[in-house]
């Protein structure tokens, strides 16, 4: 089939290159002044420009469980969509175009990636696609998301779309404070998952890849509700402050501890585990402030405990904690996780503990969709095995260390 040619009796458009960067070009001019109220009809009239229709905009709801359609002028607002077992879910958990074949042409569904971090899946029907189409929509999708994320924080209502049930203050606090749940460069991958999505407090994790190190932290504070949410926010702020500082784990604790004393006293604390990896070598360096150890995966199995001198709480006034180290080997992944996921009481009143915890990371298969995926999987695996009980926060922070270089990505060709 030629370029533009389409099927006898249907319109024929132009999807050249030429094309592409033009329409592209027209998105990006009117994104600088868009309200948010009009972005679902831009989107809607730049899809139509290629033959597009039935334009949808999903996004991923809070709980990780469904991807729910955003609502707008221009866009079909169907039923939500599972995030296991539906294209536009396969389209998501594996940030890969899905087409499937319909009577009236093809339906695709394009992730939406802003950097590495999937905001949500765009949906549309085409009467028939070819590699123009393919390479025009996946620029437009990185568009779209990129636009989504940035009129993000004018608005509320795409917070309003991913809302399942009601959530509370100490939640509402709690997700403003996290950075996207997924990172990923050809290095490392990280991905957390926080539960009860809609009435998580005390739980929070923090991640920035300054040059050729990832930091990372995961932190509990205790209690629940605003009490919970406010010490993690201190947490998490003292821990930003210092990473930016330059310093070292040593004194980011000693930071993060005098941080939640001052403000919160004595009777007040924090666990946390702080992370410092270097994506080039592998080697890993870390402090756990009353954390459960992190188990080190490796070739889909749970190899050992990244076990470490005991180090008190955040809050506590330890004194300066000793740094462990361990190098890592090309696809280990570390997994971190708070006593919610282990303290949990199941149907007979027994803690869940590690054994049954390891037992189900074991289990994962990798799926192709990766450490977003797999984490994903982990999750509901976890929670099933806990007879659907949440009653404590329970978070799970994933990183994977694939080594190797990403300079070819700043060459032009």
């Amino acid at each position: 089939m030629t370029e533009g040619e389409r099927q006898p009796g249907k319109r024929v458009v132009d999807r050249s290159e030429g094309f592409g960067e033009r329409l592209l070009g027209v998105l990006l001019d009117r994104a600088h002044e868009m309200p948010p109220s009009l972005v679902a009809p831009l989107i809607a009239e730049e899809v139509a420009k290629v033959g597009g229709r039935d334009v949808s905009i999903l996004l991923q709801d809070y709980a990780q469980e469904l991807l729910v359609p955003l609502p707008g002028k221009g866009l079909l607002v169907g039923e939500p969509e599972a995030l296991g077992g539906s294209p536009a879910g396969t389209a998501f958990l594996r940030t890969v175009p899905i087409e499937v074949p319909q009577p009236d042409g093809v339906r695709m569904y394009l992730p939406l990636l802003d950097g590495s971090d999937e905001v949500g899946v765009m949906a549309l029907t085409l009467d028939i696609v070819d590699d123009d189409d393919r390479r025009l929509l996946r620029r437009l999708a990185g568009l779209v998301a990129d636009m989504l994320v940035t009129k993000h924080a004018y608005t509320d209502r795409f917070f309003q779309a991913r809302r399942r049930e009601p959530m509370s203050v100490a939640a509402e606090i709690q997700w403003s404070l996290l950075p996207p749940l997924t990172m990923s460069v050809p290095q490392v991958t990280v991905s957390g998952i926080l539960e009860p999505a809609y009435d998580i407090a005390g739980d929070s994790f923090d991640y920035a890849l300054n040059d050729d190190i990832l930091h990372a932290a995961v932190i509990d504070a205790m209690g629940h509700g605003l009490d919970a949410a406010a010490m993690a926010t201190i947490a998490v702020g003292a821990y930003r402050h210092a990473r930016r500082s330059g310093i070292s784990l040593a004194e980011k604790y000693a930071f993060m501890d005098q941080a939640i004393a001052e403000q919160f006293g004595p009777d007040h604390f924090v666990t946390a585990q702080m992370m410092n990896l270097d994506i080039n070598t592998g080697h890993l360096q870390w402090v756990n402030a009353g954390h459960p150890a992190p188990l080190l995966i490796r070739d889909r199995r749970v190899t050992r405990s990244l076990d470490s001198p005991t180090t008190l709480p955040v809050g506590f006034g330890g004194a300066p904690p000793q740094i462990s180290a361990y190098t890592l080997q090309p696809g280990d992944r570390v997994l971190c996780y708070t006593d919610g996921m282990i303290e949990e009481r199941d149907a007979d009143g027994e803690p869940f503990g590690e054994e049954r915890l390891i037992r189900c990371v074991n289990r994962v298969e990798r799926a192709q969709g990766g450490v977003r995926a797999d984490g994903l999987w982990l999750s509901r695996a976890l929670k099933r095995e806990r007879g659907g009980r949440t009653s404590d926060d329970a978070t799970l922070f994933l990183i994977e260390w694939r080594g190797g270089a990403a300079d070819h990505l700043a060459v032009l060709e």
